[in-house]
């Protein structure tokens, strides 16, 4: 397809007008030569990468196109005039000759004049970027270099360390696997510039076995604020209490009591698993103080090794009887040797 302008503004293919909006700002934002004075010539390229990229987009006529039939279609379309968007042969600066619409132009449409100290208008803007060996940004208004300083101090956006929240699963969603949806409020900023709030609903895909701080991460799902990078968005699995099993790494413990009769003379213990089917393991050995009886494969799913699970370790408890009729006594007595 050639240039791959989903790939340059880091969106999938079915990205909205909205997402190509938040993607096109935090990348020219980054890229804009004067943010770059050491990489000025790769900074310049990318910039008009992006805005050749959101031009076409954001164009539902254009993008279309470009989707059918990539940027060779592009091509064939006639120029829509001057002030349009050309891709035949124009000044060279660009992939394929980007004809200005020029990238400063949708630049301050999105941030103003003032974030670089543009003149507001005027004659002579397009040719702040045709390829005349002039430099691409020499007809900045006077602001240059030291206006977007004054801005924001010529510091590239620092990005604020991640958000967590917890994300308590029960064991058995742990055990099966489930999709959770958190639906999560935060600021960012609209087409004009100014913050606004928006909800979005994120999914997140439990995987069998995960286990207590495994980490999902949502880049850029924090809170936009002027001057920096959105936060990237953490959700930390956390384990329920369960009534029955504790868990330990990919095996379950389970606490079983027992009367003395049973831990001598052989019992059956009946569970119910954490996906709900019935078991019923039989004791036959004694139980001695400290026994634990371990079924193998009904532990945890091991979450690296699909298909596979940790073991089931059953200890005992006996309880003993508080008294004894003297037959009692006796019978045991005969019975044990004594």
């Amino acid at each position: 397809m050639g240039v791959d302008y989903y790939n340059i503004l880091k969106v999938n293919r079915n990205a909205t007008e909205d997402d190509l909006k938040k993607a096109y700002r935090r990348l020219a934002m980054k890229w804009h030569p004067d943010k770059n004075p050491n990489d000025k010539k790769e900074a310049e390229a990318k910039f008009k990468q992006i805005s050749e990229a959101y031009e076409v987009l954001s164009d539902p006529q254009k993008r279309q196109i470009y989707d059918q039939h990539g940027e060779e279609g592009l091509k064939d379309m006639p120029p829509p005039g001057s002030g349009g968007f050309s891709f035949g042969g124009g000044s060279g600066g660009g992939s394929k000759g980007f004809n200005p619409r020029n990238a400063e132009d949708i630049f301050a449409e999105f941030f103003g004049s003032s974030p670089f100290g543009f003149g507001s208008s005027g004659p002579g803007r397009s040719s702040r970027f045709s390829s005349d060996g002039g430099g691409m940004f020499g007809g900045f208004g006077g602001g240059g270099e030291n206006g977007f300083r004054s801005y924001s101090e010529g510091v590239t956006p620092k990005k604020p360390p991640a958000v967590e929240s917890k994300l308590p699963c029960s064991l058995e969603e742990l055990y099966t696997g489930s999709t959770r949806k958190m639906k999560i409020s935060r600021t960012v900023f609209d087409a004009n510039g100014r913050q606004a709030p928006e909800t979005e609903i994120l999914t997140i895909d439990v995987k069998p076995g995960w286990k207590k701080g495994t980490k999902i991460t949502f880049p850029d799902k924090g809170n936009e604020q002027p001057g920096q990078l959105p936060a990237d968005l953490v959700f930390v699995i956390d384990e329920k209490p369960h009534d029955v099993y504790k868990r330990d790494s990919n095996d379950l413990l389970l606490n079983e009591k027992v009367s003395l009769a049973e831990a001598l003379g052989g019992t059956t213990v009946h569970l119910k698993t954490l996906d709900g089917r019935d078991l019923s393991i039989p004791v036959t050995e004694i139980v001695s103080p400290g026994y634990e009886l371990v079924v193998a494969r009904e532990g945890m799913p091991i979450a690296k090794e699909p298909g596979n699970r940790g073991d089931l370790k059953i200890k005992f408890e006996v309880r003993f009887p508080t008294r004894l009729t003297p037959e009692q006594r006796a019978g045991l007595k005969r019975t044990l040797g004594g």
